[in-house]
């Protein structure tokens, strides 16, 4: 599978996913008593490819009408599928000033409340084709979807805004620290850290007291002198990819794995509930041609 970005699980058996050149929608094709290979007992495969062409899709959801909304970053919009188009235009932010195949702002992440778009992150608020590369260290913002308006700035390269528990927290890529932005309802919010993870972070969800953090090696060739890189050196740590598990209550991680080897970065982090080993079969993978299924 080319690309897999993001990733928004609708239930114990169905999961959306923005990969590559395609916005896909994930069944689990088994019943409660069925497993494949005596072993894995939920099997989730595309049912439903809308085939977008390669829009650098980023964060997507599912709205409370079933609708499929995702970033695409490539036009600088909140976009969902179109029967006839590469994508339908839902919203941009008012310092777009038109919709135009140039990555301005890198928007990036999506937080969702009550079934519709509430906050979106933005590496900068810039308005001229790849201007964000010069606004990383602090030019980021998170924008409230329904006003407009910037809530939280000078932030660096923030991603996966997730609403939990009344509280907007994000992760400040650029900084390596996961946080909330408190006031962020008034219209003036302020980014207050809450614990520091060694690795470029993207990918968060939360989930019964917990965060579930997604890591990455920088890129370094394109992300170099981030705040993140002195404070790795302060820590006497290299960045390493993988997933953390953090007890909000306490701040600290109790449980991670590193991923060694060619996979060097993480975009999004998902959990589903309601199954003990679950597996997933690519559009591309030879098993999806036999794996078949109907309604009993």
């Amino acid at each position: 599978m080319a690309k897999p970005m993001g990733i928004f699980v609708e239930n114990d058996n169905a999961f959306a996913l923005s990969a590559g050149f395609q916005i896909m929608r994930f069944k689990n094709g088994l019943e409660p008593h069925e497993r494949v290979n005596l072993q894995f007992d939920a099997c989730y495969v595309p049912r439903e490819t809308y085939l977008t062409g390669e829009l650098d899709s980023h964060d997507i959801s599912v709205d409370r009408d079933g609708q499929i909304i995702f970033v695409n970053t490539r036009f600088n919009c909140l976009a969902t599928t179109d029967p006839r188009h590469s994508f339908r235009a839902l919203w941009r932010p008012p310092f777009i000033s038109a919709l135009v195949d140039e990555d301005r702002c890198h928007l990036n992440g999506l937080a969702m409340e009550n079934g519709e778009a509430a906050y979106v992150t933005a590496v900068s608020r810039s308005d001229t084709i790849d201007g964000w590369r010069d606004r990383r260290n602090d030019g980021g913002v998170v924008i409230d979807v329904r006003s407009g308006q910037i809530v939280c700035e000078g932030l660096s390269m923030p991603h996966s805004p997730r609403i939990y528990q009344g509280e907007l927290w994000l992760l400040n890529s650029g900084t390596g620290e996961l946080g909330v932005v408190e006031g962020a309802a008034t219209g003036k919010g302020t980014f207050v850290p809450r614990i520091f993870c060694p690795g470029f972070a993207r990918g968060l969800t939360l989930q019964n007291g917990f965060a579930f953090v997604g890591l990455s090696k920088p890129r370094y060739k394109r992300f170099e002198g981030l705040a993140l890189d002195q404070r790795l050196r302060d820590a006497d740590s290299e960045p390493w990819c993988g997933i953390q598990i953090i007890d909000l209550a306490k701040g600290t991680c109790v449980e991670w794995f590193r991923i060694d080897g060619a996979v060097k970065e993480i975009f999004d982090v998902a959990v589903i509930k309601g199954h003990a080993c679950p597996m997933s079969i690519g559009p591309e993978a030879p098993e999806l041609i036999k794996f078949i299924t109907h309604q009993a």
